[in-house]
């Protein structure tokens, strides 16, 4: 007899998008190096004190452009953020009251910052099931929720799993040809399980004729058993800006959604997404809710499972209070730190790569991983490519050394990522949150820990979201908040920068 190895598939290729200038100036930085040159050659012809008058501040106002964190912001970049934050301490715009004795008119609760433009509404598809819509008014967006169960991994072949992968890919290279699409996030949340539903199965099903012993075991395995397990609930938010121009009828963008969603289930069935659903407004103001207000988690599942519904509008999910620090949020009954990815994998993983990072974590009340995606239209695509494996090779042919060698890998790659995108492939910028809830201030040092831990598990980096702390939570959220949607300068300028 002779047996053959199982060899697991691997996968990598991403790549960091290729800042255009020259190394960390930028395109700006590089812009302002040339042009200050001429100055300072046309300020030599008069006279060698007006060049020296003219280069000293030139360099003075580009050397902070130079010098970059680990991250990539460079000084200009990291003086923003910090004057920011100064400016909204000083008009404690840190703080967040909501309710009747708040200052806010209505006597509601609605979700603050980010999500506090939102309006929900609601349509139903072509199977007649409702799925509620989040229209960003201040950038005119609408966001679909899709909740699914994915298959497990435990105990499937390597080719299963490499066929859900390769689906998986398919599906995200689809969105790319989804109309009007800005973005897609997966949001995977893990909790303690709070035992509602598993007493709502069990305990209306006990025989009063049953014997005591037997009904003992049952009361006793529905009281223990949620103390050792976690729930995990996985959604998948789709961002869409009107088809149509600006100015269409909001409900109109609902009936032209209505007809997405069912191919978009179907594809995330065939892709190992198990059971798919979309999500009604009430259903996303729930999560919202229980995000902000973690100790609520149990009556809101209870008062589900015995009345089908909560009632729960969006107006009320917010928080009754929140107070954002420099390296934390907190909101009602917990206190959250956010993490952002600062650099992938390098080489090649496995499928079971964020298994750690997923998996429940004990010490803490809720943890949610954000994977954001923004995919780019295949005329884009081809244009990165050619330029990746263009710069790639010009670096190969001009270092030596240890230099040549990794350059060498960056032309294989490159000449990879073009080659499977003119047979159809599709590209995706993506990146990644982590957002850690605990009951206690104390207990955020334990939650960096673990943090540290599972990140060195993955072999990713990653580094805590200082005076954002509030706008990160939000996007971790399932409520399609996109960070490129929401900055002040565009997309493309920050890039140049």
């Amino acid at each position: 007899m002779t047996t053959e190895a199982v060899i697991e598939p691997t996968y990598g290729n991403w790549r960091r998008p290729r800042r255009a200038g020259l190394g960390p100036l930028g395109l700006v930085g590089t812009v302002g190096v040339f042009g200050g040159l001429v100055l300072v050659l046309l300020a030599s012809l008069a006279s060698l004190q007006a060049a020296f008058v003219v280069g000293v501040p030139l360099v003075v106002a580009l050397l902070p452009m130079a010098v970059r964190t680990q991250d990539g912001r460079n000084m200009y970049q990291l003086l923003t953020l910090r004057i920011g934050w100064s400016r909204r301490v000083s008009r404690r715009e840190h703080l967040y009251v909501s309710g009747p004795l708040s200052a806010r008119p209505g006597g509601r609760f609605p979700p603050p910052g980010l999500l506090s433009g939102v309006l929900a509404r609601e349509g139903r598809d072509a199977y007649d099931r409702p799925f509620g819509v989040l229209h960003h008014k201040s950038r005119n967006l609408y966001t679909i929720v899709l909740r699914c169960e994915p298959d497990g991994g435990s105990l499937v072949d390597p080719e299963q799993v490499d066929t859900w992968v390769s689906l998986w890919g398919e599906w995200l290279s689809r969105l790319a040809h989804e109309p009007g699409l800005r973005g897609a996030s997966v949001v995977v949340e893990t909790a303690p399980d709070p035992g509602t539903r598993l007493a709502a199965e069990v305990l209306p099903r006990l025989d009063a004729a049953a014997p005591a012993a037997a009904r003992a075991v049952l009361e006793e395995v529905v009281e223990d058993y949620p103390s050792a397990s976690s729930e995990m609930n996985s959604y998948i938010t789709l961002t869409y800006a009107p088809v149509g121009g600006p100015r269409r009828d909001p409900q109109d963008v609902v009936t032209d959604l209505a007809i997405r969603v069912p191919s978009l289930l179907t594809g995330l069935i065939g892709a190992g997404g198990g059971v798919a659903e979309p999500l009604s407004a009430e259903q996303i103001a729930e999560v919202v809710r229980v995000a902000y207000d973690p100790a609520c988690a149990a009556e809101v599942l209870s008062v589900r499972a015995e009345h089908g519904q909560t009632g729960l509008e969006w107006a009320d999910c917010g928080p009754v209070a929140a107070v954002e620090s420099v390296d934390a949020y907190q909101h009602d009954s917990g206190v959250s730190r956010t993490w952002l990815l600062t650099l992938a994998p390098r080489g090649t993983v496995r499928s079971s790569v964020l298994r750690t990072m997923l998996d429940a974590s004990a010490g803490t009340r809720r943890k949610r991983v954000a994977l954001l995606y923004r995919p780019i239209d295949p005329a884009t695509s081809a244009r990165i490519v050619e330029a990746d494996r263009r710069t790639a090779q010009f670096m190969a042919t001009s270092g030596r050394g240890m230099v040549q060698a990794r350059a060498a890998a960056e032309v294989r790659a490159a000449e990879q990522a073009a080659a499977e995108e003119a047979t159809g492939a599709g590209l995706v910028e993506f990146s990644l949150m982590l957002t850690v809830t605990v009951d206690d201030r104390s207990q955020l040092d334990d939650a960096s820990v673990l943090v540290r831990n599972m990140t060195g598990a993955t072999r990713i980096a990653m580094r805590p979201a200082h005076r954002m702390q509030a706008a990160a939570f939000t996007c971790t959220l399932p409520a399609g908040i996109l960070p490129w949607e929401q900055t002040v300068l565009p997309h493309e300028l920050q890039e140049a920068m």
